[in-house]
Order: structure tokens, then sequence, then C-alpha cells
């Protein structure tokens, strides 16, 4: 059974999709932001990012070449840290629970939770895509 998993997950087949289904919403959202171009700008401006215009640009890009990086294995490194970097920047401008009232602020604790775990695999994605390993502190 060992063999039959390590195939599978092994396999490159099972790195695009793994990577693909990973990077999804932003991809996505990077899609959406250009596809209603006015719809991403009203989202900029909703969260006080001027000129709103560029923000909407400057995410787009961040997030559609940071995804493309990760799904084409290439530079993975500089991808994930690309979506990251802008997933932690996220968590002050647009999910500052800390300054919210109840109910909400709870449910926004939890998507900052998941940013974070999203944070986490996207290092697991920079660590795993390391062509040499690196040697231990030790």
């Amino acid at each position: 059974m060992s063999a039959l998993i390590e195939s599978i997950t092994g396999s490159r087949v099972f790195g695009f999709l793994a990577r693909t289904i990973l990077t999804s919403m932003f991809w996505l959202s990077g899609i959406a932001k250009l596809a209603d171009f006015n719809a991403g700008v009203a989202e900029m401006a909703h969260f006080g990012l001027e000129p709103a215009t560029g923000f909407n640009i400057a995410v787009a890009v961040t997030q559609l070449v940071g995804s493309a990086l990760i799904i084409a294995n290439r530079w993975t490194w500089l991808g994930a840290g690309m979506l990251a970097v802008f997933t932690a920047l996220t968590i002050p401008i647009a999910h500052n629970f800390w300054t919210m009232q109840e109910p909400i602020r709870t449910i926004e604790f939890y998507v900052v939770m998941e940013h974070i775990t999203v944070i986490g695999a996207l290092m697991v994605v920079a660590w795993k895509s390391a062509k040499a390993p690196v040697a231990s502190a030790h």
C-alpha cells in the first residue's frame, strides 16, 4: 500500500494538481479582479487602498504571477513568498478582527487563522520545491 501511495503522491500529475488547487483562491481572485475590473477597484477603495486602480492591478499581478510560478514549479520559492506576504498583509488591512465587535470579531479571527494556515502551506511548497537538501543546523 505504501508503494502505491508514494507512486501517486510522487507523480508529476499529483504535484501539478496539488499546486493548482493550493493556488486556486489566488488565481481565481486575480482573474476576477481583471474580469470585473471596476469591482476590483471598488474592493481596494473599500479597504482604503489608494490609488485603488493601481492596487487592483498590483494585487491581480501578484496573485496571478505568484500562482503561475508555483503551478509551473519554476522559482516556486518566489511565487510562494509573493503569495505568503500578500496573504499576511491582508490580515491587518481586511481582517483586523481585534478592532471589530462580536459576532463578526470571532468570524474574522477564524478567517485570520485560515490565512495563517495558507501561509504555512505556501512555506511547505517553497521548502519541498527546493532542489537540493539544506544541511542541518546541528
